[in-house]
């Protein structure tokens, strides 16, 4: 059911911020969680979209339902229509990362799905032109990555691998492998616009 409370605010004409921000989508995966979440907590200012996956994984990986500080505004997938990604047409963020990205969530990006909120995001930034940083999940035959109780032994398949591949072909779009790689592309982002001081 439609949470018409939320819809209503996405629906203001809400004036844009004094400058624009940074959003990052959250989808459903693990992989290098934390460490993503450790960078986005010093950065600091942003807007984060969370996939209904991302709100379990959050929850999983820290027992807490709200780890972000508070300059981190939370935009839950709580609309059918992704109501809030109307905000890319509006001049409120510069840039979009979407980190850790699940198989799913780059598949269906690479196929032009955009049936949650991060997929919608991922679409609206590429129409809007808006420079997407994405963090694959799946990018080598085998990884080792940390569950919430353990390490585990991923081996992403063919296919997997392949939809990473046609994201690189994607216009304004960079993919990254590690967080070392996130950090290092984000850093010079901000650089190119004269964010990197904050």
């Amino acid at each position: 059911m439609v949470d018409r409370a939320d819809l209503e605010r996405w629906m203001e004409d809400e004036p844009p911020p004094p400058r624009p921000r940074l959003a990052w989508g959250l989808t459903g995966s693990g992989h290098d969680f934390l460490p993503c979440l450790e960078l986005m907590r010093e950065i600091g200012e942003m807007d984060v979209f969370l996939s209904r996956a991302a709100a379990e994984v959050v929850y999983m990986y820290t027992r807490e339902r709200h780890p972000f500080p508070p300059q981190i505004r939370l935009i839950k997938d709580t609309s059918a229509s992704a109501a809030p990604v109307g905000r890319f047409y509006k001049g409120y963020y510069h840039t979009l990362v979407v980190a850790p990205a699940t198989s799913n969530t780059v598949a269906k990006c690479v196929f032009g799905i955009s049936d949650n909120l991060v997929t919608n995001v991922f679409a609206q930034a590429g129409k809007c032109r808006i420079p997407i940083i994405v963090y694959a999940c799946d990018t080598r035959p085998v990884h080792i990555t940390a569950a919430p109780d353990r390490t585990v032994t991923v081996y992403p398949r063919r296919v997997d691998l392949e939809n990473t591949e046609r994201l690189r072909g994607f216009e304004h779009t960079t993919v990254v492998e590690s967080v070392d790689e996130l950090q290092r592309a984000l850093r010079a982002r901000l650089a190119e616009l004269g964010l990197d001081g904050r």
